[in-house]
């Protein structure tokens, strides 16, 4: 999730742990304890495109990171806190802190190694990274936290908000698996035969759906509006077979397999050839002008190897993708 929902439920965990002992300080150690996973991005503007994107919800969101740093950030706050709270109750609020933080994650459509060292990636692909549904219930009873001093009304105002929000992360799933059972119908009226389908939503909303569905040949995609009163409709992108093989040999080519978990088509445009993770979705569908929200561009470096470099996008593509979104949403 975006950075400023993790410090909600940073500061919501922390109240929960040690708001009777610390106070509004829980504002602190929370916001700041929430937001610690995703440091990795950070860490990330050092390293290649590539290595960049694969490290970020890695160690950094696994419980065993967590076992060991709980410790050590539980030894700081104590001692900061010493008249307040004892390294125990330290050290479990920093745990659950970053643990809220990644499970938050899960719902999301990236993927997140809990169980780092192991690879899998576990996504439930419920909500988007920005979902204010979520987000405002939790934020409006954190602000009536704020200005009670009474812990049993700080407690009842939190549940509030937690109830909510907790609510419609259920409520999500719910919804997706709709979503799902409204695809797979559609597939089997039209006789699409699938190895694998993958269904996530769309920005800011859990009413418009994108599916993505495997096949040997190719991907099939489409989306889905919970006010649509049409048939399901899906585009076939055929597997480029031929181009891959161009890249076969090339170790970022490898890395980014890996990284869309297999959902991904390579493109030429230009005699420059582009990999674009499936996953997200695309930007423009126009086939003279096929763009994913995630792509990346094979370009020889100094050296002559070839590496991939993040294509770059225009604040307009976003603009114009949040208002097909928007008129999609409305149904056809």
């Amino acid at each position: 999730m975006d950075s400023f929902t993790q410090i909600v439920l940073g500061i919501a965990t922390a109240e929960i742990v040690a708001g009777k002992k610390l106070q509004n300080k829980t504002f602190l150690y929370g916001a700041i304890l929430g937001t610690i996973p995703d440091l990795d991005i950070v860490i990330g503007k050092f390293m290649s495109d590539v290595d960049g994107v694969a490290i970020h919800r890695g160690l950094s969101h696994s419980l065993l990171f967590f076992l060991f740093l709980s410790p050590v950030l539980g030894g700081i706050i104590s001692k900061i806190e010493k008249n307040r709270i004892g390294f125990k109750t330290a050290s479990w609020l920093a745990f659950w802190c970053l643990t809220t933080h990644v499970l938050l994650d899960l719902f999301t459509s990236w993927g997140t190694q809990i169980f780092w060292p192991l690879e899998h990636r576990f996504a439930l692909k419920t909500i988007f990274v920005i979902d204010p549904l979520y987000t405002v219930p939790l934020l409006i009873s954190l602000i009536f936290v704020w200005k009670s001093k009474d812990f049993l009304v700080r407690k009842t105002y939190l549940n509030r908000g937690l109830i909510i929000s907790s609510a419609y992360l259920l409520l999500t799933c719910i919804v997706k698996l709709i979503a799902v059972q409204r695809f797979e119908n559609a597939l089997e009226n039209q006789n699409i035969s699938y190895s694998e389908i993958l269904v996530k939503p769309t920005a800011f909303n859990t009413i418009l759906w994108n599916a993505n569905i495997a096949t040997p040949e190719g991907y099939y995609l489409g989306d889905y509006s919970f006010f649509d009163s049409q048939p399901i409709s899906f585009k076939f992108y055929p597997k480029n077979i031929d181009l891959e093989d161009k890249l076969a040999q090339v170790e970022d080519f490898q890395k980014l397999q890996k990284i869309s978990e297999g959902w991904y088509l390579v493109s030429e445009d230009n005699d420059k050839l582009y990999f674009n993770d499936l996953r997200f979705g695309l930007l423009n569908d126009d086939p003279k002008n096929l763009q994913f929200a995630f792509s990346y561009l094979f370009v020889p470096n100094s050296e002559g190897k070839m590496i991939a470099k993040e294509a770059p996008k225009a604040k307009r593509d976003g603009k114009a993708l949040l208002g097909k979104i928007f008129t999609r949403i409305q149904g056809n």
